[in-house]
């Protein structure tokens, strides 16, 4: 396992600089391990919904955590308000970083993350493969 640290500013889409940065280093597996900072707007959809709600205000960052594939991301966070008050759901694109967000990226060698569509659950649920061992090239 590597560890990439990674840190956003203000006004950054959390979602999309997530999946920027793993599009642009083409890494087939990670796992965002932890992140905290804050936002002035969550986009984060609630178990059972069909759409993400928006959340807007001074809100810090408790938790964030997910799978990274070339599919894209599968994130969830939880923030709290200022007044503490706390609520969690699925990353969607719009949040917007307030002063800062920090994440830990934790890369798996050797392994494939993708998308596929499981007939059980009739979501896109992640399927782990192995990465191949590159091959010598002839000389």
């Amino acid at each position: 396992m590597q560890a990439y640290p990674m840190r956003l500013s203000p006004g950054d889409d959390l979602r999309a600089a997530i999946e920027d940065v793993l599009h642009r280093r083409a890494w087939p597996a990670a796992f965002v391990i932890q992140g905290i900072g804050s936002l002035s707007v969550a986009q984060l959809r609630f178990a059972g919904a069909d759409a993400p709600t928006e959340i807007a205000g001074d809100l810090e960052i408790v938790t964030l955590a997910g799978s990274l594939s070339a599919d894209g991301a599968h994130l969830h966070m939880s923030v709290a308000d200022a007044r503490g008050q706390v609520c969690g759901g699925h990353v969607a694109r719009g949040c917007k970083v307030r002063t800062t967000a920090e994440l830990l990226i934790a890369l798996l060698p050797g392994y494939r993350f993708s998308r596929i569509l499981d007939p059980h659950t009739g979501f896109m649920e992640l399927a782990i493969g192995s990465e191949p061992e590159p091959r010598p090239r002839p000389d």
